[in-house]
């Protein structure tokens, strides 16, 4: 089999050594793939796009793939190329000042120390259902969210248990919930992560049918654009859900209507057990906006600062009027599906090349490096963050279960349970003209 390699980038900001090299730069392109600039980058230097033209954010592209290979009767996957390329720096933002990205820092590490106390709870028997993580896709998740404005709702997956903590919600939330507590935002009704909050924080509750939250949360932005109001509506999906037909079928509608739907794929290689070589014939799948007539771009998962710029441009563009817009995050899933699969599937030399790439120590480093953080405050920051998971957890812990007699509070909505009202101002009915008569129906066409 004929080795690949990885192929390094220049960085894209002449702080970070000079203009970014083209994707291309060895063979002309095709005429219809253009090398202008893009928003997107934070300098004037030309973006490096796709084969189709998808501008590509990314200061390197891994260039090996998983085969699936059957060896003593049995079927494993293995990577073929190289994977000891180098780490790529961290782009800088065009957008991020020092606070905010120390803020997007901050909650990046609060989400891996959470879930690392959820993964101790679960061993020791004190979580109800399972325990789903999102290892090493932190920045995706965190950076994303914190691009959002007040007025903006989202949607998260499973995986994006960080964006609960920049919205708003405490950590002790989210251990009580898999605990089952009485004080968890279901109150004990649901052990995994189904739960939100459309009065305080915007936020629709995951669905566990894989796409759709994409359709409700054009349903929202529409809602919203009737009241008025043009918000940004962020969801994320996976790789492998993201070719389920309901993920189309609300992509084409949000796309079709300009609503503000800012989708992120989070393509991180596995969709369960299946490798994406095996998932999707598509290179890049922010190829798919294309078909959908909306803007796309791919990023490096693992930078926050490339996250968050993406997901910024989307927001504004939303707010605008312009539409829904698609991002494609590539990273790895550092664990299994849930915290039951072990992941024995996936070849160990894939796990070591994306522990080099962890977000978390990638987005450390930068900061020290610009003196934004110094080393002596960074110890201090992850001590106040474990003390301030260790008293959630012992929180949690502490919380009562609820009561049988609770079971069957809050299932059913009676007379007097709440009152539906527009979020944002009521709807302006169109004043019918003098005169006018309701529509008739049209009447059925008979073919012989």
């Amino acid at each position: 089999m004929k080795k690949t390699h990885s192929k390094p980038r220049q960085p894209a900001h002449p702080s970070n050594g000079g203009s970014r090299a083209q994707k291309s730069q060895a063979q002309p392109a095709p005429p219809h793939v253009s090398r202008s600039a893009v928003n997107g980058g934070g300098s004037s230097s030309p973006v490096a796009r796709n084969q189709h033209g998808i501008p590509d954010w990314r200061l390197e592209e891994p260039d090996f793939q998983t085969v699936e290979v059957i060896r003593d009767g049995e079927v494993r996957y293995e990577v073929r190329g190289d994977l000891s390329a180098p780490v790529p720096p961290i782009r800088d933002s065009k957008y991020l000042n020092k606070q905010q990205s120390l803020q997007i820092y901050r909650y990046m590490l609060l989400n891996r120390k959470m879930e690392q106390a959820l993964e101790n709870l679960y061993k020791q028997g004190k979580v109800v259902g399972g325990v789903y993580f999102g290892l090493g896709q932190e920045a995706c998740s965190c950076a994303s969210t914190y691009a959002l404005e007040k007025d903006d709702w989202m949607a998260p997956m499973i995986r994006n248990q960080g964006a609960l903590l920049v919205r708003g919600w405490r950590a002790a939330d989210t251990m009580m919930q898999y605990m089952a507590k009485a004080g968890s935002p279901t109150k004990g009704k649901d052990g995994t992560s189904h739960f939100g909050d459309i009065k305080k924080f915007n936020m629709v509750s995951p669905i566990s049918m894989l796409g759709d939250l994409i359709p409700v949360m054009a349903g929202v932005a529409l809602g919203a654009r009737m009241q008025g109001r043009e918000i940004a509506v962020l969801t994320w999906i996976g790789d492998g859900g993201q070719s389920t037909g309901v993920t189309h079928e609300g992509i084409n509608f949000a796309a079709v209507r300009k609503l503000g739907l800012v989708l992120i794929v989070e393509n991180n290689l596995w969709a369960y057990s299946t490798p994406t070589e095996l998932q999707f014939a598509v290179k890049d799948l922010a190829d798919r906006a294309i078909g959908y007539g909306i803007p796309g771009v791919i990023i490096d998962g693992t930078d926050a600062c490339q996250v968050y710029d993406a997901t910024r441009d989307a927001v504004e563009r939303a707010h605008r009027g312009e539409g829904a817009s698609l991002i494609e995050a590539k990273m790895m899933r550092m664990k299994g599906h849930a915290i039951h699969d072990a992941a024995a599937y996936v070849p160990e030399e894939e796990f070591a090349y994306w522990k080099k790439r962890d977000p978390i120590p990638r987005f450390e480093k930068y900061l020290l490096e610009k003196k934004w953080l110094a080393a002596e405050q960074n110890k201090s920051l992850i001590a106040e963050i474990e003390k301030q998971i260790e008293a959630d957890r012992d929180f949690a812990e502490a919380s009562p279960m609820p009561q049988p007699e609770d079971a069957a509070q809050g299932v059913y909505c009676g007379d007097e349970c709440h009152a539906i009202k527009p979020k944002y101002a009521m709807p302006k009915a169109k004043p019918a003209a003098a005169g006018a008569k309701p529509k008739e129906s049209e009447a059925a066409i008979h073919f012989k």
